[in-house]
């Protein structure tokens, strides 16, 4: 796992049930707006499984470092805080860390004692997604 989401898996598994859900929603700020090409959603991936409306796409870059992009609406702030942990966690990783991640990453973290099943399957959703890109990109 890269060692910035290793970290923050880690602060999510140690800190109080009471306080999970807060620090959750403190990344849902995380997630930058989508750069000019990708506005509209033009070559991203939906992914259905989520309750709201959204997007992905992972692109593997020439200096093998993964860069991840999302969109998911503002309404919508508990998945939006997972892509913001996304984000975050994933600068700079490789596909290999990318491909590497556990299915239960939100086990680990403790978001099942926080956040609806509808919701976790949106998040295992996710991830399977950005893994799927990174597969069909990789070298």
């Amino acid at each position: 796992m890269p060692p910035k989401l290793a970290e923050i898996v880690d602060e999510f598994a140690s800190a109080p049930r009471d306080v999970v859900l807060e620090m959750l929603l403190e990344f849902s700020d995380a997630v930058p707006a989508l750069p000019a090409d990708l506005v509209g959603h033009a070559g991203m991936e939906q992914v259905p499984e989520c309750q709201t409306q959204f997007f992905l796409k992972a692109t593997v870059n020439p200096d093998d470092t993964v860069q991840t992009f999302f969109d998911c609406p503002l309404e919508a702030p508990t998945t939006r805080a997972f892509a913001g942990i996304l984000t975050e966690g994933l600068e700079g990783a490789t596909p290999e860390e990318i491909l590497a991640l556990p299915e239960d990453l939100y086990a680990r973290m403790g978001l099942g004692q926080v956040i609806s099943p509808l919701r976790i399957r949106g998040a295992a959703a996710i991830l399977a997604r950005l893994k799927r890109q990174v597969t069909a990109q990789a070298k």
